[in-house]
């Protein structure tokens, strides 16, 4: 017979079984719920978001500089930022879209400095401002949605890819005019195997940071929302064939999918403007968004842009241009319920009036812009359809510039009307009192159903 009867304990392992008792009547007295790892994570449930197990609408800003403000450089202004996020969280913003990674161009229409000065030679102080931003973000309970690279000039993107691999001068089209040319040029960095390769590189890199300011994984980060892959992606210009626009589609659903196999709990979106940009082809967006990994939907609306609405003559305009809008957020949102996915308006905006930049210039028409897309908006939203949100474009905040041109050069203000664009064309400037207003009533909208 076993000299230990089967409920004793040897005297040498006693303080180890006392060590086990104390863990396990510790872990038995919390009657808090094991929390897993991605339970703070936005996620989709159907057509909606759900954060913390609740429902979870995008009420947010385009604020694609708000990383270079948290810099330690020069570049940076961190009590502006501070400012700027208290300003927008009692606005009841809770989401900015903001650039992740901007590439060193020489044209004057792209921001400087820059993320990447060539492919693997990053600014460890521009990313650190991206590390600063998440911290400041999650003390607000404020979301993110991070864009990797750009179809358009104004931040190096696709094309200056381009131009380190074949080393051609980045073409600008401000200066040329020549966009059908631009955008075909951009559209190549789809089809570069090298371009494709340091993309990855770049994207592996950003989510594989370990944040320097609260040394937290960006992978474990729920302050992040999504990942995404570009900001305004096309198949190519209006001349794009069917073999291009299967190329944008393999590329969409080749980077979703790389992505998801770093970070499986963050969103994942492409950055689409909807059918505007995928040449009006009802298919090839779907195409386009079809993947498991492309978890929401987006899209962008430009009724000055794209000829709907003139600003010299917006009495004459101003009906027929919104006809045409109302449609585009409307078909858009049936889209997604056909698809089964969110979708988020995620860029809108509209000039001050008669087109002017002064931050004194009225902003009739914009207020009535703002007005009427969250009238077709919120009452989608209160029926349950898919829309999930929305970012105007853009936040200036306290940004101003002096100069008479309008036109951004090094050592300004940064603003939300990027470089390729005169800083006050469609930014919302932090003393433009009636267009706050109306941001911020119909975020109190949002944030009602929420409540729900």
């Amino acid at each position: 017979m076993n000299k230990y009867n089967r409920f004793s304990i040897p005297v040498f392992l006693m303080p180890v079984f006392l060590i086990v008792c104390l863990l396990v009547l510790g872990a038995c007295s919390n009657t808090k719920p094991v929390v897993s790892a991605t339970q703070d994570f936005v996620k989709v449930s159907g057509t909606h978001f759900q954060k913390d197990g609740q429902p979870y609408y995008i009420a947010g800003t385009n604020m694609w500089y708000a990383a270079y403000l948290g810099s330690p450089s020069k570049v940076g202004d961190r009590a502006r930022l501070a400012k700027e996020l208290d300003t927008l969280k009692a606005m009841g913003v809770n989401n900015l879209r903001v650039l992740a990674v901007s590439e060193k161009s020489d044209i004057n229409s792209s921001v400087k400095p820059a993320t990447t000065n060539g492919f693997g030679n990053y600014d460890e102080s521009l990313l650190q401002g991206l590390d600063y931003l998440l911290v400041e973000l999650a003390k607000r309970d404020m979301t993110v949605v991070l864009y990797f690279n750009n179809f358009w000039q104004w931040s190096g993107g696709m094309t200056q890819y381009m131009s380190w691999i074949d080393g051609q001068p980045v073409q600008d089209p401000n200066v040329t005019n020549e966009w059908e040319a631009f955008m075909a040029k951009s559209a190549s960095f789809y089809q570069s195997e090298k371009a494709q390769q340091e993309y990855r590189n770049t994207i592996k890199k950003i989510i594989n940071r370990v944040n320097t300011v609260n040394g937290k994984a960006y992978v474990d980060d729920a302050t992040i929302m999504s990942w995404q892959l570009a900001n305004e992606p096309r198949p190519g210009n209006s001349k794009v064939n069917a073999k291009e626009k299967q190329i944008y589609v393999d590329w969409i659903n080749g980077v979703t999918a790389y992505i998801k196999s770093l970070d499986p709990h963050h969103l994942v979106s492409t950055g689409s403007e909807g059918l505007m940009g995928s040449v009006n082809d009802e298919n090839l967006f779907v195409d386009a968004h079809s993947s498991v990994n492309v978890d929401y939907l987006t899209y962008h609306m430009w009724i000055r842009n794209w000829g709907w609405f003139d600003k010299t003559k917006p009495a004459e305009t101003w009906d027929a241009g919104w006809a045409k809008g109302k449609d585009y957020l409307n078909s858009h949102i049936d889209m997604a319920k056909a698809m089964n996915k969110p979708i988020v308006l995620e860029e809108f905006g509209l000039d001050r009036d008669m087109g002017s930049y002064d931050i004194k210039a009225t902003t009739e028409y914009r207020d009535k812009f703002y007005q009427q897309v969250f009238d077709v908006l919120l009452p989608r939203m209160q029926k349950g359809d898919p829309i999930a949100g929305y970012n105007f474009w853009a936040w200036n905040g306290a940004g101003r510039t002096t100069r008479s041109n309008y036109w951004w050069q090094e050592g300004d203000d940064l603003n939300g009307d990027p470089p390729q664009e005169q800083q006050g064309m469609y930014g919302v400037f932090d003393t433009d009192t009636s267009t706050i207003a109306i941001i911020k009533e119909f975020n109190s909208g949002i944030h009602a159903l929420i409540k729900k």
